[in-house]
């Protein structure tokens, strides 16, 4: 192998496996999330559970 093949070769293998994970989130979606709850902190202002199930409850079942 020459030398311009041997620095082609990380890249190659790079995009296959690119290539293997799109396909794979296409099938399956995405199965875990980038980052978990601590790294993003808080999604919403609600602090509590119950609170957020609370808010969830339409109109007409109040």
């Amino acid at each position: 192998m020459s030398e311009s093949e041997d620095s082609v070769e990380p890249y190659a293998a790079a995009a296959r496996r690119a290539a293997e994970a799109a396909r794979l989130a296409r099938i399956f979606g995405d199965v875990l999330p980038e980052t978990t709850s601590d790294e993003r902190g808080r999604e919403s202002g609600i602090a509590d559970n119950d609170e957020w199930l609370r808010s969830q409850i339409p109109p007409h079942h109040g």
